[in-house]
């Protein structure tokens, strides 16, 4: 007896799971239903940063039996990437061709990203669509406080979560592109830490080269964070990325009370400005910008190899003494690194740590570049720096960095946790 005759498709339609806002860090899953049984379609994913600058990326699929595709489980055939990646969209989104070194930030946290997918017919985006959906990505959960602080020096936004607490505080500090940066402390917070954003270059009042660097700036923050009534004042950590991640080991080395300190991209010496520590000055790690290198088409400046051995005895007075710590510690740094050699820097500081019986955690990922971002954010190989006024080269590969950043995120989750919510603090999340 012959098969009946496959049923004619009905309008295609597209889904995001979960619907409605998601935050950054939390994976979707984009599936779609009513194609051409076996038919070739092209899925496009979009979004506008807040300066109108339009991120694209798209894939070819084909569809299966019932007319069905879903992203996590047919592979991309063509695009912006290759292979069953359920969130490649978002991680591939590139800035158009005349600004090729976009980097996607945010700087209202406050207003979500809108991605928009569309689907359609063939293995370009090209036409009219078939369907299209809007999946927003916001950086604060609900109920999620965000507050401005201008107490004392201190320059920084403060990020209360829902609920009494107590809650263990986080500080979190970027490099040295100064700027008072947001997004990541947000995301920090809605997991259930008071986290405080902290300017300490470019941003108000505060220079972009100062002469040196006080950690006393920084105490004060990690003090004004141990008097909010929400703060478990006990438990604080400190998370920094780049000059931001040597800082923080400073922190965690030269201040009381800090548990728990996470190294992105750090170097673990002291660099570029000398940095006062009550009345020791450490100085900065020796350099000569006569070994940076001009790249590309001549605008990405390559700094990965202006700074000394750090196993040079010459330099040792410019590290930071990590081992007299007695703070948890997690360090992380891609192998693609290409705005200072991470990987090198931070295994001289690992073993340090752990000759001293300290405890410490590295991790070192393959073709990661040193802008290692909470995960789908897309990756930056080069942007502009404006303290330096140079295009900076940070190096990576797309999909390894993608892993890179998703693996990175749920370490970090996971070491707060361990050694900040144990036991688990009450969150109304």
């Amino acid at each position: 007896m012959p098969s009946p005759p496959a049923s004619p498709p009905g309008p295609a339609a597209l889904r995001v799971s979960p619907g409605g806002l998601c935050l950054m860090d939390e994976a979707v899953s984009v599936s779609v239903s009513g194609l051409a049984p076996f038919s070739e379609v092209a899925v496009r994913a979009s979004l506008e940063d807040e300066g109108g600058v339009l991120f694209q990326s798209w894939a070819w699929f084909r569809a299966g039996a019932r007319g069905e595709l879903e992203l996590g489980r047919a592979p991309s055939l063509g695009g912006s990437y290759l292979g069953r990646e359920a969130m490649g969209l978002l991680w591939a989104l590139r800035p158009p061709p005349e600004q090729p070194r976009r980097r996607l930030a945010k700087r209202d946290v406050g207003r979500p990203f809108g991605v928009a997918f569309e689907v359609f017919q063939g293995r370009e985006p090209r036409g009219t669509p078939l369907c299209r959906a809007l999946s927003p990505r916001g950086f604060m959960a609900p109920g999620l406080r965000r507050l401005p602080v201008r107490e004392g020096r201190l320059r920084a936004t403060l990020f209360l979560p829902p609920g009494p607490g107590p809650f263990p505080g986080l500080l979190d500090l970027y490099g040295s592109g100064g700027g008072l940066v947001e997004y990541r402390a947000s995301l920090l917070a809605s997991r259930g830490y008071v986290t405080l954003a902290l300017a300490y270059l470019a941003f108000e009042d505060l220079p972009s080269f100062p002469d040196v660097i006080e950690l006393d700036y920084f105490g004060e923050a990690v003090e004004f964070l141990k008097k909010q009534e929400q703060v478990q004042s006990t438990r604080i950590g400190v998370i920094g990325l780049s000059k931001g991640a040597d800082i923080a080991l400073a922190l965690a080395t030269f201040w009381p009370g800090i548990q728990a300190a996470v190294s992105i991209s750090g170097s673990g010496v002291n660099s570029f400005i000398p940095l006062k520590v009550k009345d020791l000055t450490i100085p900065p790690h020796p350099f000569d910008l006569s070994k940076s290198k001009v790249t590309g088409d001549s605008e990405l400046v390559d700094y990965s190899e202006i700074l000394d051995d750090p196993r040079d005895p010459a330099t040792w007075q410019c590290r930071i003494p990590v081992e007299k710590s007695l703070s948890k510690f997690l360090f992380l740094s891609g192998e693609d690194d290409r705005n200072w050699p991470s990987q090198q820097f931070c295994r001289e500081a690992v073993r340090r740590l752990q000759e001293s019986g300290r405890h410490v955690e590295f991790y070192c990922y393959p073709g990661a570049g040193h802008l290692l971002e909470p995960p789908y954010l897309p990756l930056c190989t080069a942007s502009f720096h404006k303290i330096f006024g140079v295009f900076v080269l940070w190096g990576g590969k797309l999909k390894e960095h993608a892993k890179a950043q998703e693996d990175a995120w749920q370490r970090i989750l996971a070491f707060f946790k361990q050694h900040l919510q144990d036991p688990p603090v009450k969150c109304n999340l």
